[in-house]
């Protein structure tokens, strides 16, 4: 404790064992306390007589302030996980039930094949299979649903997707085709999220062969960033020859003429 005298501004230092005081008065002096200390206070002592005497003490008061730091270290250490929990298997679960068919509702016929699936499924994932199959539209009760204008290959590709959150294993060299199909799909059945994956993959995939009917089909479903890609391939003039000399030229020229002359424009000095 430190004691101020009502007379003078200076502070000593007491601490007390049975009647006797510890005292300094050097209160500049700051000293640590910790608990591998053997003992507290002072080496310095002053006896009772000696205090009532001191002019630290009138008529029998005294003020005290003790000014206390307590330093504690802060330690802080990994919380040990005892429960490992697993990824999401969900969409093999879905895959599994897709392709077993258990619990099916509805029916697909595309071209020669037919595919069983979930409608509560199909909408949850797409708002147009949502419209067609809950909806007031007449597929609404029906269990078999005819789609005439899609590939058998296409729209099973489609139904993993929708099951699973992933496209299919696909082989290397067909893959830009099975894209640009799925590409309409998507934009079909309203679902965004397939359908920039399938505008990524053909983003790289793009090459004189493909790249002006990949053109076309960018300018009809709104991809933006599939549209700048190909100007920027065509902007190299020898691809822009030999592609101008192809039959996707033909078909881009025919069914997307505004977008030649925005080629055009771009290429102007």
């Amino acid at each position: 404790m430190l004691v101020k005298s009502k007379q003078s501004s200076r502070l000593v230092c007491l601490t007390m064992t049975g009647n006797q005081w510890h005292c300094t008065a050097d209160a500049a002096k700051l000293r640590t306390f910790s608990t591998k200390d053997t003992g507290w206070g002072f080496g310095q002592f002053i006896k009772r007589k000696d205090l009532e005497e001191s002019p630290y003490l009138r008529d029998d008061v005294f003020s005290i302030r003790c000014d206390v730091t307590v330093s504690k270290e802060i330690f802080t250490e990994p919380i040990p996980q005892h429960v490992v929990v697993p990824p999401s298997n969900m969409h093999h679960h879905l895959g599994q039930l897709l392709l077993a068919g258990e619990a099916a509702d509805v029916t697909f016929e595309v071209g020669e094949e037919t595919f069983a699936a979930h409608r509560c499924i199909l909408a949850a994932r797409s708002p147009v299979f949502k419209a067609e199959l809950l909806g007031p539209m007449k597929e609404k009760t029906a269990t078999r649903v005819l789609i005439d204008d899609m590939e058998a290959r296409v729209f099973k590709a489609l139904l993993h997707f929708i099951y699973t959150d992933s496209l299919p294993a696909m082989d290397e060299g067909g893959a830009a085709e099975i894209a640009q199909h799925l590409l309409v799909a998507a934009d079909r059945y309203d679902m965004e999220r397939l359908k920039l994956i399938c505008e990524g993959k053909l983003c790289d995939h793009i090459c004189k062969s493909t790249v002006a009917t990949t053109l076309a089909l960018a300018e009809q479903h709104g991809c933006g960033a599939l549209k700048k890609a190909c100007f920027k391939f065509l902007m190299s003039p020898g691809n822009l020859k030999v592609v101008m000399e192809s039959d996707g030229y033909e078909h881009l020229r025919s069914s997307c003429p505004s977008v030649l002359d925005e080629l055009v424009a771009k290429l102007a000095p």
